[in-house]
């Protein structure tokens, strides 16, 4: 979502600091942004990054998939943040941590349970971070009187990871994910695009190391290794990433990948599980991404209907999975459980009016 322009109010433009010390009013913003609830901040560059050439090459080999908002003509937008905001110079980047003290995916090993993504344990974070980052841009206002902004979270075309990268929050892994050396990769990023002249930060070092745990533990192979000599360290293929095929593809999951999905009914974990950068990472503050529904039974999900479904995921991003793929990826975790008592409920899905669903639990009855 695409936040309107901002505008100070007469009274926040009365008594505005003057903006005469681009690091000195870097520093305040960030102990504004730390005030506000933010656990990051830093500042980026308002202008086009080598990165893009990237991620159009990334789309024009077809690793979006079917991720058409990635690929249509917003994708030009990304090139250039000014495009977003004509006045923009100056990008303020922010990350909120979302880690919760709860088991890992690869330490559970009750078969009979669904694994939803820890991002998607608690409230939706766009309403959360959106809220935090409109309380920002009305301190700054305070501050420096009038300025352009437009704020955002993941949905607008925007590189939001490589100018955070830029803005020194971290780096970008093996795992594709950014990467801070404090917090691991649990955390959300949002940006505050401004006119403001701010003294930007740098991006800090890559840490990876010679490490390929994330590379070597994705299930499908998602991860791929760029054997160029430049550009970022791995390619992640959407069409093999099981975040991908249970959020965003609408339509049959190829069966050669089924089997290798385990019990994910709504996101993966796997390669931020085994990074080593996230043994220690602390525990979120924010009372709103603690767990509603810790791995759920898969017997229970299998059993909601579309009024339920509804109800228990209100305000959680696993709405976005749509009930019939929600119940189409349930339905291949209960298949890859082996558990035979689970059998009963595959014959009842078999016969679900959704042919999606119908025709993955016939896939998965003809397992034996």
């Amino acid at each position: 979502m695409l936040e309107p322009v901002g505008a100070s109010t007469s009274a926040a433009a009365s008594r505005p600091r003057p903006l005469t010390d681009p690091a000195a009013a870097a520093q305040r913003v960030k102990q504004l942004a730390l005030e506000c609830g933010f656990q990051l901040v830093g500042i980026a560059e308002a202008k086009p990054l080598p990165e893009a050439y990237f991620y159009f090459w990334w789309i024009r080999q077809g690793m979006a998939g079917e991720m058409r908002y990635l690929t249509d003509q917003r994708a030009e937008l990304r090139a250039d943040p000014r495009s977003l905001l004509p006045q923009a110079r100056s990008i303020i980047c922010v990350g909120l941590l979302y880690h919760t003290p709860f088991p890992l995916s690869t330490q559970l090993s009750d078969r009979q349970r669904g694994w939803i993504s820890r991002y998607a344990w608690g409230r939706d974070y766009h309403k959360i971070l959106r809220r935090r980052l409109r309380d920002l841009a009305k301190r700054l206002e305070l501050e420096f009187g009038k300025f352009h902004w437009k704020l955002g979270v993941d949905a607008i075309p925007f590189l939001e990871r490589a100018y955070a990268r830029r803005a020194g929050l971290g780096w970008i892994g093996r795992n594709t994910c950014l990467i801070n050396q404090r917090l691991g990769s649990w955390f959300f990023l949002g940006e505050l695009l401004t006119s403001l002249e701010l003294e930007p930060d740098a991006p800090p070092p890559d840490r990876c190391g010679s490490c390929r745990r994330c590379i070597d533990s994705c299930p499908t192979a998602a991860l791929i290794p760029n054997p160029g000599p430049e550009g970022p360290s791995v390619f992640l293929d959407a069409r093999r990433c099981i975040s991908y095929l249970t959020i965003e593809h609408r339509s049959s999951i190829p069966e050669g990948v089924r089997t290798l999905m385990g019990n994910h009914v709504f996101g993966c974990d796997i390669c931020q599980d085994v990074c080593p950068w996230n043994r220690k990472a602390p525990v979120t503050p924010e009372a709103g991404f603690t767990p509603r529904w810790f791995a759920p039974p898969l017997e229970e999900l299998a059993s909601l209907n579309l009024e339920a479904f509804e109800r228990h995921f209100a305000g959680t991003p696993v709405r976005r999975a749509g009930y019939e793929g929600f119940l189409r990826n349930v339905t291949i975790a209960i298949a890859n459980s082996g558990v035979r008592r689970l059998r009963s409920v595959l014959a009842q899905l078999a016969h679900s009016a959704s042919r999606l669903v119908a025709d993955h639990a016939r896939w998965a009855l003809g397992r034996g």
